[in-house]
C-alpha cells in the first residue's frame, strides 16, 4: 500500500476489533503525517496483521518479534496515552 493513499490507509485503520479501533484510528488521525516515511512504512504493514495478533500486542500480551513493529505498537501506545493524559 502507498504511504500516500491516506484514504486506503484510512480504510485499512478500521478494524473488525473495537479495541483496535481506539488504538489505532487516534494515531493514524493524530500523528502519522509527522512520522518519516521509514514510520509510515512500518505502520502501513502492522496495519496487514492480523487482528488477534494486533490486539495482544496492543494490549501488551506479546511483543513483536520484529523490532520494527514493537517500536511502533509502543509508538501509538505512548502516542495514546499523551493524548489522553491531555484530555483529562
Amino acid at each position: 500500500m502507498d504511504i500516500n493513499n491516506k484514504t486506503r490507509i484510512h480504510w485499512a485503520c478500521r478494524r473488525g476489533m473495537r479495541e483496535l479501533d481506539v488504538a489505532i484510528m487516534p494515531f493514524f488521525e493524530h500523528d502519522y503525517d509527522a512520522l518519516p516515511d521509514a514510520d509510515k512504512m512500518t505502520f502501513v504493514r502492522l496495519l496487514d496483521c492480523e487482528d488477534p495478533q494486533l490486539f495482544r500486542w496492543l494490549m501488551n500480551q506479546s511483543v513483536p518479534d520484529d523490532a520494527d513493529f514493537a517500536r511502533m505498537i509502543n509508538m501509538i501506545q505512548v502516542k495514546n496515552a499523551e493524548r489522553r493524559s491531555l484530555e483529562e
